[in-house]
């Protein structure tokens, strides 16, 4: 059981600096060949801060073990919406922007209730995945598009000066973390299900979706305290649906996967965090402190169901 727990947390250690290392890398090539920031951070820096929920679920879906992998997609959203916005409207009322709450969420919403509907008869076959991995294409599409309608000042702030071999060998590092550290905490968690009697999708749906998610509770809290919260929700949103639409998408690609363990009620948190964000952000463009009081306390009752069932 030990073994385990160093495992999983060893493999944490080892996804979160490989997805930094790895984007690092590629954002400082894709810069030696000029492309746009928007376009940088609307793809790679998007889709490397989803990159460890990516290889986590690439990794359980391969071995064997779909309900970790779409345990750890849903559980990583339960965990976004309720405790992460909750934790940082509590430390500071967090604000969103018009966007947001007019494109984002809607998005999200829609996002998780597909993911809902494909899932109802327990499979994520082939055809679901292209649909969803299609979104995808077109969510990136039509921000690219907004971003090039309306470019923001381009800066030198956040530039990586690497030279060509340094940004390649970061990306072949990164990925290498990555995989290592995907096939670590999926085997320690993986060991600890069996170990303790719970079923894959409770683990995934706590510990893989809790450890994969760490990285957003951190920067939203720091980012409500200084002030730049509208970004942190952005980057919240935006990581629920490339979770969603990538994270599923690519692993049914790869692998189709039979869900047996995650019940409606696991999916029906996922939107219902949805719709109570919405809702909470149409009012002043703000998730004030009592209602992430309210989001965290529906996360903590949810947490103590799923815990007290699977003992």
């Amino acid at each position: 059981m030990i073994l385990s727990i160093v495992y999983i947390l060893v493999g944490v250690v080892f996804v979160i600096k490989g997805a930094d290392v790895m984007t690092d890398g590629a954002v400082a090539l894709a810069q030696r060949m000029n492309i746009p920031q928007m376009v940088i951070g609307l793809t790679i820096v998007a889709l490397g801060t989803s990159m460890p929920e990516l290889f986590v679920s690439m990794m359980s879906a391969i071995k064997g073990t779909p309900d970790l992998a779409v345990g750890n997609v849903v559980g990583s959203n339960i965990f976004n919406t309720f405790l992460i916005v909750g934790v940082a409207a509590m430390v500071a009322p967090m604000a969103i922007l018009k966007s947001t709450v007019r494109k984002d969420i809607p998005i999200a919403l829609v996002a998780s209730v597909v993911l809902l509907l494909f899932c109802l008869d327990s499979d994520i076959n082939r055809l679901d995945a292209a649909i969803l991995f299609a979104g995808l294409l077109a969510y990136i599409g039509y921000n690219l598009y907004i971003a090039k309608k309306h470019p923001a000042q381009e800066s030198n702030e956040g530039r990586k000066d690497y030279s060509v071999v340094k940004s390649v060998l970061f990306i072949i590092l990164g990925l290498a973390g990555l995989v290592l550290g995907s096939n670590l905490f999926v085997d320690g968690a993986s060991d600890i299900a069996a170990k303790l009697g719970v079923s894959e999708a409770v683990i995934g749906l706590t510990v893989v979706a809790g450890g994969t998610s760490l990285p957003e509770l951190a920067t939203s809290v720091v980012a409500a305290r200084k002030g730049q919260s509208a970004i942190a929700m952005g980057n919240v949103i935006g990581s629920n649906v490339y979770n969603i639409l990538m994270i599923v998408g690519v692993t049914g690609l790869i692998k189709p996967m039979q869900i047996q363990g995650i019940t409606s009620v696991d999916f029906g948190m996922m939107v219902l965090g949805m719709v109570l964000l919405w809702l909470f952000s149409r009012t002043k463009y703000k998730v004030e402190r009592w209602e992430g009081a309210c989001l965290t306390i529906v996360f903590l009752v949810y947490m103590v169901r799923l815990v007290s069932e699977a003992v």
